[in-house]
């Protein structure tokens, strides 16, 4: 079994009259994340890492928003259909280490529920996945609460 890792890095514009959904969990604020899908930062930095770890491109490549069968799609979904494509190449999440960027909301309330969803989602113990959130001290677009983004490294594992 070869384990490997993948980074992913996903970043959105905050804009009115759309949910904000982090790690599949709704929460509540003025604003939610313009996408072509739901605009999980969260879930689509940790779609990338996935796919970088096991040496599939990215989400771009098998969900491109061009393609309309994604418009307004769950993240969540991408996600399913992400541990599949895995799946079918012969890889395995084995730990996913993430953070979210963003000055506003405070995010510390919602914290427990998005691991435990993301860990849900990829099939992992919870201890298998860890979710930290910091602002930028009011600092660039995050701080000037123009935008959220995501980080996260994901380790897969090859089947044998």
């Amino acid at each position: 079994m070869t384990p490997r890792s993948g980074i992913g890095v996903d970043v959105h514009p905050l804009i009115s009259g759309r949910p904000l959904v982090l790690g599949g969990v709704t929460v509540p604020f003025e604003k939610g994340v313009a996408g072509h899908s739901d605009g999980d930062v969260l879930i689509h930095a940790v779609i990338d890492g996935l796919l970088g770890g096991a040496g599939l491109g990215d989400i771009g490549t098998h969900f491109p928003s061009s393609d309309s069968k994604y418009e307004g799609i769950s993240s969540a979904t991408l996600l399913g259909l992400t541990l599949d494509l895995l799946s079918q190449h012969g890889w395995r999440p084995l730990y996913v280490d993430a953070t979210i960027l963003a000055e506003r909301p405070a995010l510390k309330p919602f914290m427990d529920r998005m691991r435990q969803a993301l860990a849900t989602s990829l099939g992992l113990e919870l201890s298998a996945v860890n979710l930290k959130a910091t602002t930028t001290d009011g600092l660039g677009f995050v701080g000037r609460g123009e935008g959220i983004g995501s980080l996260a490294i994901a380790t897969v594992e090859e089947l044998t």
